[in-house]
Parts: C-alpha cells; structure tokens; sequence
C-alpha cells in the first residue's frame, strides 16, 4: 500500500471495512452475482466530478485488497493533491464481482472524506499567513472518527485529541459540575499524579473573571477562550501573553475564522471542520471493453 499507517489504524481500517461490507453486501451482492461471471474481471476509472481536495484514495486501496486481494491499482492522484472536475485519481483493475461489491463503499468513504479535506483546505487558506494552527474536535460521526480525522489531516489542518483519553480538557460541564474553576484544576492535578499519568490540560473560560482565576491557580498548559467576542477575546489573549497557550472555539466559521486568528491566538478549534463538509462529488466507472472485431479493425 502507498500509505503507511500505526497498527492501531490499520486494524481500524480493518474493522470498518468488515462492518461497512456486512450492512452493505449482506448475504450477498444478487445483481452482480446474478449476471457477471465468477471468474469475469474489469478495469475502472475513479472520476473527480467537484473541485477540491482528494482524500481516501489509500482507503480505495485497502478496500479493493480486501475484495480481491489480487486487485491492482494505478494511482494517478495522491491523497492531500487538489483535483478538478474530469480529474482521473485512479484506476483500478478487479475481479468484476468484487468490483462491484466495493464500489459504493469506496465512493461514500472517498467522498466524505474529500469533502472534510475540501473544507478544511478553505481554513487554512484564509489564515496561512498567520500564526496560527487550526484544530478539529470530537464532532465527528461515531466510529468513523479515524477516517474524519485522517481526512483533516489530509486538508492540512491539524487534529486535536482523538478522545477523552489522550487529554485533559476541562469545559463548563465540568466546572459546573466540580463546584468551579480552581476545584476543577486542582482535583484534575491530583488525579494525574495518583494515577501517574502525563497528560496536557487544557481550560474553558466563558469570560475574563474565569480567565483571571485560571491565571491564578496555573497548572494548565492551554486556556480556550469559548465564544468570545473578538474586541474581548484580544483583550483576553493579551492577558495570557504566552504565558499558556491560547485557544479560541465556539461558532468559527469560514467567514470569522480569520478576524479571530488576527487576535494573535494560538490555536482555533472547529467543529465544523468534520459536522459541516459537503462531500465531494466522486464517481467510479467501470472501462467498457472493446469488441474484438472493432479493436482489430482500428
């Protein structure tokens, strides 16, 4: 394969091969298998119908290897490469039953996550100039998180936790819940060091009185600044002044994404990089062959 992945992804990639094949093909792809020849084999095209980024085309890969693991592809277009209406990402050559079988598996999958790495490109293209990182969020599909991210990834954003194992975020649920903002800390410090676990903390903020008490207590490594206004949220990030990193979140979009940026924040967080894409419009055909009589003749 032309990607190389960790041994969890790929056993990720496994998982959900097997599970989107099983709700798909249940006991059996009928059509295909009632009028194509066991043995019949067939050469498609993989068509860019949208302009934008083109991401899974490693997924292609694996899912074609795991239909007909003597599948062949020709890839003319890598993942993370814009592309354009006519584009050819690739061609495949298969069993034509197995083809068939994985089709629509490989386009919903390509076309969400070009979709995701289309949207995410537009971010980075309207703050590239600043210094700034733009991150996702745990707003993705269920079980579907590896793909989304990956495809973000892939647009040139960054991925941010893959969940709530990997770091400590505390939000307004938790300070509620924990009584406020120094408890929160101070328990959350506690419990790493009983634990002896070395994750990052990061704190929500609503406003400049929870800012000042987390500038007090300490003990974070970033302070995410949640639906600011940006008069306040520049007020804000120059109160941190890179003593802790700094994260803006809540409601960016495509049109605010950079006025938020030009406040000198570290960090912005969007949701809408995975809840809100558009996938792209992909299409997979299959070669039709010649007749032998029309290719002697040519």
């Amino acid at each position: 394969m032309s990607t190389t992945l960790s041994p969890t992804t790929e056993a990720l990639i496994e998982d959900f091969i097997v599970r989107a094949l099983a709700e798909d093909v249940g006991d059996g792809d009928h059509t295909s298998l009632a009028c194509i020849p066991a043995d019949a084999r067939s050469k498609a095209v993989l068509l860019v119908k949208d302009p934008g980024i083109l991401a899974g085309v490693a997924m292609a890969e694996r899912i074609f290897a795991h239909v007909d693991p003597s599948a062949t592809m020709e890839v003319h277009i890598k993942d993370g490469r814009h592309v354009s209406y006519g584009d050819v990402a690739f061609t495949v050559e298969c069993n034509t039953q197995a083809l068939l079988k994985a089709e629509r598996l490989v386009l919903n999958t390509m076309q969400r996550m070009s979709g995701i790495a289309t949207l995410s490109n537009r971010f980075l293209f309207e703050v590239e100039d600043l210094p700034v990182r733009i991150l996702d969020t745990r707003k993705t599909t269920p079980t579907l998180r590896f793909l989304e991210k990956w495809a973000v990834s892939l647009g040139g954003c960054e991925n941010y936790r893959d969940g709530l194992y990997d770091r400590i975020m505390i939000k307004d649920n938790h300070i509620d819940a924990c009584g406020g903002i120094t408890q929160a800390i101070e328990q959350t410090v506690a419990y790493l060091k009983e634990k002896n676990l070395e994750l990052p903390i990061t704190v929500e903020v609503r406003n400049l009185v929870e800012l000042y008490e987390v500038l007090e207590v300490g003990q974070v490594d970033r302070i995410m600044l949640d639906n600011f206004e940006l008069p306040i949220l520049a007020e804000a990030v120059a109160v941190i002044n890179k003593r802790y990193e700094s994260e803006a979140s809540g409601g960016v979009n495509i049109h605010t994404v950079r006025k938020i940026a030009q406040t000198g924040v570290d960090y912005v967080s969007v949701g809408a990089l995975t809840h809100s894409a558009v996938s792209l419009d992909l299409s997979l055909k299959v070669v039709k062959e010649q007749p032998a009589e029309e290719a002697t003749a040519e």
